[in-house]
């Protein structure tokens, strides 16, 4: 079974914090952007997560630092509350290992265009050791000017991004599989054929359904199940452009469980062929002689694969079965379910069993 509690932390201060308990996730309301970065700072390779939440009355930016035990134990918070304009532009310090590291923003002219997430018109900066270790936004040289320090000489490596995200039946993002690569849109969506006239009673049977599965990349069908009530976990392999994605699903909780569920897919992708000169090529020296922890494998790479072949990213989707399904008749097949998509940032979860469609 791969379903695993999910703690998602609260942007807000204001706000609970979210438990493991599943259900709270969609009760809180708040939709998630959060991206995890691998960067050296205080003379060690360290996680960096940023977490943008937005609810009906806000968006708010955190900022965490990991500690020496695994932990995130440095965390910068910012409510952009439409009254508390001096928020949106300022900066904290913490001591990290006896050193320190600053973390810069603007947002003053942030453009979220509806989006938990801001497009343009902002930075956020973190620096360490005088150096600006990581930055995000558009607004670089602001950025620059501001922090008066120079770029670090070693880029960040995106580990994963987590979304947690309120829609209907059809749920599309934009991911990059490797570094260099380009965006490409995923969609994911089930549909009700039904049999026999039947109907989905209570979201916890299937009488008369045939419900199926489609998940597109770039518009393209990559991946379609049938008759998912016996095919609800599995895998498959996929290509898109020179990369191979492993696709995994298990959606036994979505179709047979009461109450809040959700559905797990990951996708993993690989190269397809690498030469040992591509390798070599590949390869960049480690950013620091003592790795993390939770490090596995060859030190990252330019693009984001290591001397074997597999990506540092990695990409997990909750697909959380909404109210919609639990109803009867009509109504519920033509709305399909409601779902919420989280992307973890955990790349070391236990693999799926199961054969594909």
């Amino acid at each position: 079974m791969m379903q695993d509690q999910i703690g998602i932390p609260a942007c807000f201060s204001s706000g609970e914090k979210l438990t493991d308990d599943p259900a709270a996730v969609t009760r809180s309301g708040q939709s998630v952007f959060m991206s995890v970065y691998r960067t050296k700072i205080a003379d060690r390779c360290r996680l960096i997560t940023v977490t943008w939440c937005k609810n009906l009355l806000l968006h708010g930016l955190s900022v965490s630092v990991e500690g020496p035990d695994g932990e995130s134990q440095y965390i910068c918070k910012v409510e952009l509350k439409p009254w508390y304009f001096w928020r949106k532009q300022g900066s904290k310090r913490f001591i990290v290992d006896d050193k320190p590291v600053d973390i810069f923003w603007d947002l003053k002219a942030a453009k979220f265009n509806g989006e938990t997430e801001p497009s343009s018109e902002y930075y956020v900066a973190v620096v360490s050791d005088e150096e600006v270790v990581l930055l995000l936004g558009d607004l670089k040289k602001d950025a620059y000017r501001k922090t008066r320090c120079r770029p670090a000489l070693i880029d960040p490596l995106l580990v994963s991004r987590r979304e947690h995200i309120f829609g209907k039946k059809k749920y599309s993002t934009r991911v990059k599989f490797h570094e260099k690569g380009r965006f490409h849109e995923i969609s994911i969506e089930c549909k009700n054929r039904i049999n026999n006239g039947g109907n989905l009673s209570n979201g916890d049977s299937l009488r008369g359904a045939d419900p199926e599965m489609e998940i597109r990349i770039d518009g393209q069908l990559v991946i379609h199940v049938k008759h998912l009530q016996w095919k609800f976990r599995g895998n498959e392999c996929v290509h898109v452009n020179k990369v191979r994605v492993e696709v995994y699903w298990d959606v036994h909780d979505w179709l047979f469980s009461p109450g809040l569920r959700h559905a797990l897919f990951i996708f993993k992708p690989t190269l397809l062929s690498i030469s040992p000169s591509s390798v070599s090529n590949l390869s960049s020296p480690p950013l620091s002689s003592t790795p993390l922890s939770s490090q596995t494998g060859s030190s990252s790479s330019a693009e984001g694969f290591n001397s074997s072949g597999s990506s540092e990213f990695c990409l997990f989707l909750y697909a959380w079965k909404g109210q919609n399904i639990a109803g009867k008749g009509k109504e519920a097949h033509d709305h399909g379910p409601i779902w919420s998509v989280v992307r973890m940032e955990s790349a070391d979860r236990e693999h799926m069993g199961g054969g594909g469609t």
